[in-house]
């Protein structure tokens, strides 16, 4: 018969415990301290077993019995009651608010406003595809330097070292986030120390020799891809900004008759206002013209195969393979920078203040104005003009004859 409330408290407890069926499998046991716990006896796998239901009157008979009969469907369907309640508590642990998963994303959230856009997207998708899916669920203070570890060896297993660096670091200061927040005690990634092997930073691949800088200028002229791809080929070696910057140029920053580009530096911080500027060379200014016909109606210089968006990172990289140049050895979309920056300094002999500003690189300055966009803007303008035409001799195949290198230093 099954019990009812009056039968469960006019139960007195004993010098054993005693059990109340109520059907079912399930019973309150009463122990000799009056303490009354409902359990679910039961059979899975041959075995014997019981299931923890609750404290009476915490949990009624009507909840308890509710419980029976899950416990009930979930034995009909092949499933132990016991382990799928071990694995409920365990999901709610591992993905509860304190999960590194969950602290991390917060500690993104407070980060991201001063990073880069470019940054924060490789963080978040660092996160998002190595690390979240080994610690991501597991509460981060219980994470532990091997746990970590085992993060980067899994990465560094396709030759990513960079990458399991990167990682560890993007581990080290949510953790430090999650000490400062009082989610943690320690940061485990400082006992890895050593455990990665260093990683070797490789340049990215450029030419500097100038019989083969001409060699290459006469390729792209020659190249027979999209209008749009070989603008950007011509275009790369003239004004010598980073890949992401000439990809993403929107003609409303270009004003073709003065001859000059500018546009917010794709290494300011979000929230920075750091605009740099490209004087643009007579033979720039004529490449863009052309093109302005193909693409003046778009917001892109070089939109992609959805004409409202750029084209795509690789598609540069893709000409230089097409034109049978090996992008890992010999030039790359980002060689550009470094082809410029050693031919200036070493055929050209230009002054490096200049040539560093116009790369806009960040260098020292006493009057905190190494950002300024005019900064050097004569000098530079010139440069850029000597520059372009320098590269039309080497298009030309003439004899190219070494400039002393005292000639275009300027005062600072």
């Amino acid at each position: 018969m099954p019990l009812t409330d009056l039968q469960i408290k006019a139960a007195k407890p004993a010098d054993k415990p005693i059990k109340l069926a109520d059907g079912g499998g399930m019973f309150l046991l009463v122990t000799p301290q009056d303490q009354r716990y409902w359990r679910l006896k039961y059979r899975f796998g041959g075995k014997e077993k019981l299931l923890a239901l609750g404290v009476y009157p915490d949990v009624t008979i009507k909840t308890a019995r509710q419980l029976r009969d899950d416990a009930k469907k979930q034995l009909a369907n092949g499933i132990d009651p016991s382990d799928a309640r071990k694995a409920k508590k365990s999901s709610q642990l591992l993905d509860g608010p304190d999960s590194f998963e969950n602290v991390a994303r917060e500690w993104f959230a407070k980060n991201v406003a001063t990073w880069a856009e470019t940054h924060s997207s490789k963080v978040l998708q660092r996160l998002e595809s190595d690390v979240f899916p080994l610690i991501g669920t597991k509460p981060i203070g219980s994470i532990t330097a091997p746990m970590i570890l085992a993060v980067a060896r899994k990465i560094e297993a396709r030759g990513a070292n960079d990458t399991a660096h990167r990682a560890v670091q993007n581990a080290g200061q949510i953790m430090r986030y999650a000490v400062a927040t009082g989610r943690a005690e320690r940061d485990p990634t400082g006992d890895l120390r050593g455990a990665l092997p260093p990683v070797r930073h490789k340049h990215f691949a450029a030419l500097t020799d100038p019989k083969l800088v001409g060699e290459l200028l006469r390729a792209f002229d020659a190249f027979e891809g999209t209008v749009v791809v070989k603008a950007a080929l011509q275009l790369a070696p003239l004004v010598f900004v980073r890949p992401g910057e000439l990809r993403k140029a929107k003609w409303a920053d270009i004003d073709l008759d003065a001859g000059s580009w500018a546009f917010h530096a794709s290494k300011a911080r979000k929230g920075e206002t750091i605009e740099h500027l490209v004087p643009l060379s007579t033979q720039a200014v004529e490449i863009l013209r052309d093109l302005h016909q193909y693409t003046g109606n778009r917001e892109c210089l070089f939109p992609g195969r959805d004409p409202r968006k750029p084209m795509s990172e690789a598609a540069v990289n893709a000409a230089l393979r097409r034109l049978g140049y090996d992008t890992k050895t010999e030039i790359t979309g980002h060689g550009f920078r470094a082809m410029a920056r050693t031919i200036l300094a070493e055929q050209l002999g230009e002054d490096p203040h200049v040539i560093e500003q116009q790369l806009a690189h960040r260098v020292p300055d006493a009057l905190g104005r190494a950002y300024n966009r005019t900064k050097y803007i004569e000098q530079r303008r010139a440069m850029m003009q000597r520059w372009s035409d320098y590269l039309d001799t080497l298009k030309a195949g003439a004899e190219v004859i070494q400039l002393p290198q005292a000639r275009g230093r300027h005062a600072n």
